[in-house]
């Protein structure tokens, strides 16, 4: 695995910033997009019918019947429908929000029935699309039959919050870096950045290490010190030793190599090291437990359907 596979397995700040992630309420904006989202025609219950039409040359007269918000050339736009849309919005519930993706479902369901009067539904392009989206479904009915979860209890977040708190040191870095693939390259930098180079601008330029289109910023990150093996928040043992030596401002007067890519280091920032409370983290702490869970789960299914199968490459 190389470095930038390394830092990218968690965060810079893996642990300190699983401490620190705040929920985001949905924007109403991205909300709308839901109305055209798959399923968003027709309910996603098993239960549910997906809209029926009439004879488009008959339209119905008199006012719809309950639980109709529209028709759309004698096809039923249900109050189901919406109610669901207005779910997966994740927004605020409103007027507003309602109207407009009430226009969207109907905008939607002319889009529909245009593609379908067209025979869009036989293009190779959309034929392979629903192959696809079955094939998709299909896994992820497997999946849900085959993995069995057991519950993330309480005192399992609170030992994954212990846990992280015993790794961070009393001081939190902000580091930036470049990382280039060779000597060469990484000399040539250091020396531009002598001269008086933009660290951001030569990080981007040039570093093929993580955030380099953001001037290679990571976020912040904390070691006990003296650096031990196994308690670098995933960094490579000799990257946070660089960075902890580093004074506020900065930058690594040589590379430092690590598995044949040429790191640059620059501290940002020190400060004394921030932890929220338990009470601010545990529901991400525990959806973070419940996924490494089912990728381990489902790394074990992949396992033994490897056993009995015939894979040629």
């Amino acid at each position: 695995m190389n470095v930038s596979s390394i830092l990218f397995a968690r965060s810079a700040d893996a642990a300190r910033a699983t401490l620190r992630l705040r929920l985001a309420g949905g924007l109403a904006a991205a909300a709308l997009c839901a109305a055209f989202a798959p399923g968003a025609h027709a309910s996603t219950k098993p239960s549910a019918k997906p809209a029926t039409p009439v004879a488009a040359s008959a339209p119905a007269a008199g006012p719809l019947p309950a639980g109709v918000i529209a028709r759309v050339n004698n096809v039923s736009i249900t109050q189901e429908q919406l109610d669901q849309v207005v779910h997966a919005a994740n927004a605020p519930d409103t007027p507003v929000l309602r109207a407009a993706l009430k226009n969207q479902l109907i905008a939607r369901e002319l889009f529909r029935q245009a593609a379908e009067q067209q025979h869009y539904a036989a293009h190779a392009d959309v034929q392979a699309a629903l192959d696809q989206a079955k094939t998709a479904l299909e896994v992820q009915a497997y999946l849900r039959d085959q993995i069995k979860l057991a519950p993330v209890t309480d005192a399992d977040v609170k030992a994954q919050y212990d846990k992280i708190l015993a790794t961070l040191g009393d001081t939190e870095y902000k580091p930036s870096v470049i990382a280039v693939k060779d000597a060469d390259t990484a000399q040539k930098v250091l020396d531009q950045l002598k001269k008086g180079g933009d660290f951001a601008q030569l990080a981007k330029q040039y570093s093929q290490g993580p955030s380099a289109a953001q001037g290679g910023e990571l976020n912040w990150i904390s070691f006990k010190t003296p650096i031990q093996a196994g308690n670098t928040q995933n960094w490579p043992q000799p990257l946070a030793e660089a960075l902890v030596k580093l004074p506020q401002g900065a930058v690594s007067s040589a590379p430092v190599e690590v598995n044949g890519s040429f790191w640059i280091l620059r501290v940002d920032q020190k400060r004394p090291t921030q932890i929220p409370q338990y009470d601010q983290t545990k529901d991400v702490l525990r959806k973070q437990l419940e996924q490494a869970a089912a990728q381990k789960a489902t790394a074990q299914v992949v396992v033994d359907l490897m056993r009995n199968a015939h894979i040629q490459e």
